[in-house]
């Protein structure tokens, strides 16, 4: 599997999102400083509202940017079965129900979802549990997650 395609269409994904972001952002912006939207008396807050929401928009594109930065400036690394799973690994595991997942250890955007080689793809961070569950871990280990340890599965694959 050809990570750096992977890491390809993350990029893509992400910039996407950013442009609908900064078009929110816009449209928000303009609705906060509309006209129409300004206060007829101290109950009306859609002027206020908007204004918020742009805000929100904007962070979230400022995030948007650094996670494209982090991903453009990403070294790849290719593992084999045999390595213990670190970042930029792209993990198969399969559940006691023997559904399987692929998680790709990113620098950032966790909880992203993306199709793949056939693959539904799931992006976690290091700060997740998950994945703190997974580095260092090798091909055949259990990881038993859950407030009451109700979540198992396997390392059935490490790319």
């Amino acid at each position: 599997m050809d990570k750096n395609k992977l890491i390809q269409l993350i990029i893509e994904r992400l910039e996407s999102d950013l442009e609908l972001s900064m078009s929110a952002a816009k449209i928000a912006h303009e609705a906060s400083t509309n006209d129409e939207t300004q206060p007829d008396n101290k109950y009306d807050t859609l002027s206020l509202e908007s204004s918020y929401i742009a805000q929100g928009h904007a962070n979230r594109a400022q995030q948007l940017r650094r996670s494209i930065d982090n991903y453009k400036n990403l070294f790849v690394r290719d593992f084999s079965n045999q390595q213990h799973v670190a970042m930029t690994a792209l993990v198969g595991i399969e559940y006691e129900d023997e559904t399987t997942r692929q998680l790709f250890i990113g620098p950032d955007s966790g909880g992203l979802k993306v199709f793949f080689d056939q693959y539904e793809i799931f992006v976690v961070t290091m700060e997740s549990p998950l994945c703190k569950a997974l580095l260092g871990k090798q091909l055949g280990d259990i990881i038993t997650l859950g407030r009451e340890n109700d979540q198992e599965f396997e390392i059935v694959s490490i790319y």
